[in-house]
């Protein structure tokens, strides 16, 4: 199949800004000096490596060669073919897009849901686009996505111009199960991960030969650092594939800095099911409806 060419979007006039979220767009709207903060860049800067799993103090800073671990983060390279990408980016930009925050634009396919509330609703829900059937399908062949069945798809598009981002966060755990899938389209970034929690993550120095002696054996932890000090950075490969699970998914916020989109990037990020809608769950007959619906692929955008 032959790759389609991918234009960017035309840049907005108008944003979905609330709050105290901004983008490029009203800051320019509003002008003069924000009355609103950014939040402030963490103190101590890790790089996650995903061939060990281990996170490292970046070059030039007070923790460099220093290192922990980071369990849960799943990094998948070239999961789809660039004519894949091409094709599916075509395929999302010939259905609206609507305005999101910080400078985002967002498609969902998935049941409306009040999370304060605790409800949702199956209204207009049709299921996943036709083109993540395949997507899907090949989730199921990595371990790590073993019985993986979204009910829930939300693509994000990014842009330099528009000043997009994506505030630390954590994603709900009523309805959405253990993992947490991204694919990632377009341009290569940078998922920023932080903590609140108080106390002390404990390092290790990192052995000469790193990151590969890492895999046998490390030494004794010889020094902390605040957990509430400390920014992990994953990098995110271009048509890579992101799963985060355990600590990674329920206690680490993750996040998109605007410094980190330097081009257009578009993410599909995929939802699974919480035990309280599987089998045996307290609405595993709600969520047996949800999955029928997604997994028709009939879906649209609401």
């Amino acid at each position: 199949m032959a790759a389609a060419a991918v234009a960017a979007p035309e840049v907005l006039r108008e944003c979905g800004c609330k709050g105290i979220r901004t983008c490029l767009v009203c800051e320019r709207q509003r002008g003069g000096d924000p009355p609103w903060q950014h939040p402030p860049q963490k103190t101590h800067r890790f790089i996650y490596y995903a061939d060990t799993g281990w996170a490292v103090g970046a070059e030039e800073s007070d923790f460099e060669g220093w290192a922990f671990p980071f369990p849960g983060v799943t990094l998948i390279e070239d999961f789809v073919t660039q004519e894949e990408e091409a094709e599916m980016v075509q395929l999302m930009d010939c259905e609206p897009w609507k305005l999101s925050q910080s400078g985002r634009r967002k498609q969902d396919y998935g049941p409306k849901v009040n999370f304060r509330k605790q409800k949702l609703k199956t209204a207009g829900f049709q299921g996943l686009p036709s083109f993540s059937r395949e997507v899907v399908r090949r989730m199921g062949l990595y371990p790590v996505l073993e019985d993986f069945w979204p009910v829930e798809q939300c693509n994000l598009d990014y842009c330099p111009e528009r000043g997009s981002a994506i505030d630390p966060h954590l994603d709900d755990a009523w309805l959405w199960g253990e993992r947490l899938v991204s694919l990632n389209l377009l341009s290569s970034t940078v998922l920023s991960m932080s903590r609140e929690a108080p106390g002390s993550l404990l390092l290790c120095l990192a052995p000469s030969g790193f990151p590969e002696a890492l895999v046998e054996g490390v030494m004794a932890p010889s020094r902390s650092v605040l957990c509430q000090e400390v920014e992990v950075a994953v990098p995110l490969p271009r048509r890579s594939l992101l799963v985060l699970t355990g600590a990674a998914r329920h206690q680490w916020k993750h996040a998109i800095h605007r410094r980190h989109i330097e081009a257009r990037r578009v993410s599909a990020t995929f939802r699974e099911l919480s035990a309280e809608f599987g089998p045996g769950g307290r609405q595993q007959e709600l969520g047996r409806e949800l999955l029928q619906i997604s997994l028709s692929f009939e879906g649209k955008p609401l």
